[in-house]
């Protein structure tokens, strides 16, 4: 039995000890874009608190938080600075992937505590050739968020054999093989790549290995994954992972508008205004239209996220139609969260175009996560597809 009375205190907890780090880290948000990653200190200061064990299993030492408790930790970090969030979000959220190694390799995983970190890139960058006792890897993946301060990382591979790739479940004439693969961080070469519009400080750069041996055991199957641990968070993954995406489109847009209203509050006008912004019409009918776009955008996405919960609890998570409403959910709101921070930097004026305005950075962040494949809007058509052919079944079933 789930015991949410245990997870909701321990939600708590972490939100009081994330709210106690919120001054320290909105005064840095500079300094993390310049340095193009999370400095070392605020790290360990999420980690300390317990950031990074979220997701992890009680059996384990984690909190094992319910799928909304976690998710509403991601949102709150988000909402202080977009680059830490994100951090976390990968950071923690490794461990629901992780949940699916071999057994062994999930023991040595955990061998120092629950707080650990995990990075690395599921885009299929690298090949594995077969070799006794296991496969040397080599290859380059991008997008490896905090890959300088995680302690294992995640690659996944073409597998090949003499040099020619194995082929898949379909056999010859279809896809190849395809494994994923957990190893340590430090046996990783992260190459300086991360020079980008926004979310500067996730340092998400390309990561690299050549002619790396690669145990057996630490390989997985990413298309079949079977958990080695029991518990909701971790019957399936594919449906929970385009969720994680949502608190960090709704955090960052209330964010943004908290910036704003303070900025408003400083008494500011708007150029050639006789009187303060937050005095006028205008300004208050377009803070209000926004105010309401993101309130319905976290209503929207704690609602899918309940459902998903529901089916996690009564282990029918493992479907493609909650894949399709994850996908669907969280496009939506990173395109409605985006509208409405471009309204926020619009409402602030010639003085938000500067460095300084944390609502420039905003722009820059949520922008930058709106490109994210996961969030394309192309991606529409699968939850159009289950639509129609839900309803012409439905149709044909009734004669």
């Amino acid at each position: 039995m789930f015991n949410t009375t245990d997870t909701t205190h321990s939600a708590e907890r972490l939100l009081a000890g994330i709210a106690k780090l919120a001054p320290d880290i909105t005064a840095r948000s500079p300094e993390i874009e310049a340095a193009r990653r999370v400095p070392s200190d605020i790290v360990e200061g999420l980690r300390a608190i317990g950031v990074f064990r979220t997701f992890a299993p009680r059996s384990h030492g984690g909190m094992e938080l319910d799928l909304p408790a976690a998710l509403d930790v991601i949102r709150a970090l988000a909402k202080i600075d977009g680059s830490i969030g994100w951090t976390a979000m990968i950071g923690a959220g490794g461990a629901l992937v992780a949940a699916s190694a071999p057994r062994d390799t999930y023991e040595r995983m955990y061998a120092n505590g629950p707080d650990l970190i995990i990075g690395g890139s599921a885009l299929r960058g690298g090949t594995a050739e077969k070799t006794p006792g296991g496969w040397h890897v080599s290859g380059r993946w991008p997008f490896a968020s905090g890959a300088h301060h995680a302690d294992w990382m995640l690659g996944v591979c073409v597998m090949t054999e003499s040099g020619k790739p194995i082929p898949g479940p379909s056999g010859a004439n279809g896809p190849p093989l395809i494994r994923g693969f957990f190893l340590e961080g430090r046996e990783w070469e992260i190459e300086d790549t991360w020079h980008v519009l926004g979310l500067k400080g996730t340092g998400s750069n390309h990561i690299a290995l050549k002619d790396k041996f690669v145990p057996e055991e630490n390989f997985l199957d990413l298309a079949n994954q079977v958990p080695c641990v029991p518990g909701p968070l971790y019957q399936a993954v594919s449906p929970l992972i385009p969720l994680m995406h949502g608190p960090i489109a709704v955090g960052i847009a209330e964010g943004a508008l908290d910036e704003l209203v303070a900025q408003a509050n400083t008494g500011w006008q708007q150029q050639r205004s006789t009187v303060a912004a937050r005095e006028t019409d205008v300004f208050q009918t377009e803070v209000g239209r926004v105010a309401a776009d993101i309130r319905a955008a976290r209503a929207f996405f704690e609602d899918q996220v309940e459902s998903h919960w529901r089916h996690a609890l009564a282990g029918t998570l493992n479907d493609s139609a909650r894949v399709i409403e994850a996908n669907q959910t969280v496009i939506w709101l990173a395109h409605t969260c985006l509208r409405a921070v471009q309204s926020c930097f619009a409402l602030g004026g010639s003085s938000a175009i500067y460095e300084s305005s944390p609502l420039q950075r905003r722009l820059r962040d949520l922008q930058t996560a709106a490109q994210h494949a996961v969030v394309q809007q192309r991606h529409y058509v699968t939850a159009g597809k289950l639509l129609l052919d839900t309803s012409a079944k439905r149709a044909s079933a009734l004669g």
